[in-house]
């Protein structure tokens, strides 16, 4: 009976020492890290990082914005679409394929002349009568919108049809209302036949204070079935005037 209380007492002790050493159980790990008021810092590329580690740790750069357009030559023009005198019905206007040439060659920005009130017939006889009419009246007609600030411009080139040997009467309401002075006017026309037809002369007399310089005339007929001779004359034109 002693033995068997002695072994028994033996074992017991040999348990209590070894539960002493054993170490304490792990606590649960928590699912989110713990706050930290610690700045959070963008490390610098380290000149051993790889293209793509160093692209991944540079801070982003903010799109440029654009600049506005620097340009110092405008053109200014009016153009016609619908029926014209005999290359049919067009979609963009003789002058105005002309405006788009100039302005490609030159940088410059482009500004079309739009009536207030669109009255202008589609067909060429009828729109020709209107043409003639207009000049027999001394008509202003009303252009929409502004012109864009001239003070920010060294040259303008001015565009139009000829309509009845004359630029279109809303030309007259641009004259009339835009005090222009100190710069450089280029005139050019589209025609189907009068050439320049004194755009040059009605300039000057218009602004006696500008610098008139050698215009282009261009026949309709190859505004629309042969821009290639007209890209050619535009930039002949062009390189004479210092272009």
């Amino acid at each position: 009976m002693k033995k068997t209380i002695s072994i028994l007492l033996f074992a017991a002790l040999v348990l209590g020492l070894a539960a002493c050493g054993s170490s304490a159980p792990a606590q649960p790990v928590s699912q989110s890290a713990p706050e930290s008021s610690a700045a959070v810092v963008t490390p610098e590329p380290s000149a051993e990082a790889s293209p793509e580690q160093q692209a991944a740790t540079a801070p982003e750069t903010p799109e440029e914005t654009p600049e506005a357009s620097g340009s110092k030559i405008l053109v200014i023009y009016f153009s016609r679409t619908g029926e014209q005198y005999n290359v049919g019905v067009i979609d963009k206007g003789n002058t105005a394929i002309v405006a788009e040439m100039i302005a490609s060659e030159t940088g410059a920005d482009l500004y079309e002349i739009l009536p207030a009130d669109d009255h202008y017939p589609l067909t060429y006889k009828e729109l020709t009568d209107v043409g003639l009419q207009e000049q027999r009246d001394r008509a202003r007609p009303a252009f929409a919108g502004e012109l864009p600030d001239l003070s920010a411009y060294d040259t303008i080139f001015i565009g139009a049809p000829v309509w009845w040997g004359d630029w279109p009467m809303i030309m007259y309401t641009v004259f009339e209302s835009t005090p222009i002075s100190s710069k450089t006017l280029v005139p050019f026309s589209t025609h189907a036949g009068s050439g320049l037809s004194g755009f040059d002369r009605s300039l000057a007399a218009a602004y006696p204070d500008c610098t008139i310089a050698k215009g282009l005339a261009v026949a309709g007929t190859d505004a629309q079935n042969n821009q290639d001779k007209v890209r050619s004359s535009v930039e002949s034109w062009l390189n004479d005037l210092g272009f």
